[in-house]
């Protein structure tokens, strides 16, 4: 590097000032490399490749959100180790809402049958379509069960009308519903919650859909919800509408929830 000065003799000052840019351009490289490699103070620390940080569990830890499972298959929430029920304790789903490990492909999933000497619960980890198949694989067995329980469509059983087989609204009812207003919270990984949200779109009504795993805000507010009508520890999905709290979808339900939600048209 040359370095020139113009005028008279270079004082100490500017000798002083030489030297620093020539340290700053040899070292400039290392410098933004070691920068770059810096991690960010805002940005959450995400887990890479199929593990993630060990998780330390006690029945004091903060900003939980617990799901279990039911011998239906159906999918429940609570906040404390010891709101989950004794028959559903030895798998159960773990997120810390303020945490974002566990929150993706790899979930923590711990066993709240036993905690060690120094109160923790032992926690281990399994893919989220692992953990979805707990559920799915219930539910298949419930519906076996109900399906060789049904009787058997006579013969002579008359076919269901079209509407009535499909369940889609004429153009009048949706007028209707599409004034009514829906709230579903819910998880992404919740099959009942998807199914909730596309059954009342197909009835024409305004839904919203709140995450309670992504939002902090969104599970007070459906934990205020239940509160009031004394359903603490239901399943989700939750579903209000127009001010009718639903816990689980049952398309029936929905239905007669959206026709008492609806007002008449104005002519």
């Amino acid at each position: 590097m040359c370095l020139r000065f113009f005028g008279s003799v270079p004082t100490r000052r500017s000798w002083a000032i030489a030297a620093l840019v020539v340290c700053c351009a040899n070292l400039g490289t290392g410098c933004k490399q070691k920068s770059e490699n810096t991690p960010s103070e805002t940005a959450p620390e995400t887990p890479e490749g199929n593990t993630l940080p060990p998780l330390e569990l006690t029945d004091d830890t903060a900003d939980l959100l617990l799901t279990w499972l039911d011998d239906k298959g159906d999918f429940h929430v609570a906040q404390k180790p010891g709101d989950v029920p004794e028959a559903s304790r030895e798998k159960v789903r773990v997120v810390v809402t303020t945490n974002p490990n566990g929150t993706g492909r790899i979930v923590y999933v711990a066993d709240l049958r036993n905690k060690g000497e120094d109160g923790k619960y032992a926690v281990q980890t399994m893919t989220r379509a692992e953990w979805n198949e707990l559920g799915a694989d219930r539910r298949k067995v419930r519906m076996d069960i109900v399906a060789a329980q049904a009787p058997k469509p006579g013969a002579d059983a008359g076919a269901p009308s079209k509407k009535k087989k499909s369940g889609e609204p004429d153009e009048a009812e949706k007028r209707l519903n599409a004034k009514v207003r829906a709230v579903i919270y819910g998880a992404s990984w919740c099959k009942p919650c998807h199914d909730a949200e596309a059954y009342l779109k197909k009835l024409g009504v305004d839904v919203t859909k709140k995450d309670i795993e992504e939002s902090r805000a969104a599970r007070a507010e459906m934990t205020k919800k239940l509160t009031a009508v004394g359903r603490m520890g239901a399943s989700i999905p939750v579903i209000d509408i127009g001010g009718k709290i639903l816990v689980g979808f049952s398309p029936g339900a929905v239905s007669a929830a959206v026709r008492a939600a609806r007002k008449p048209e104005t002519l």
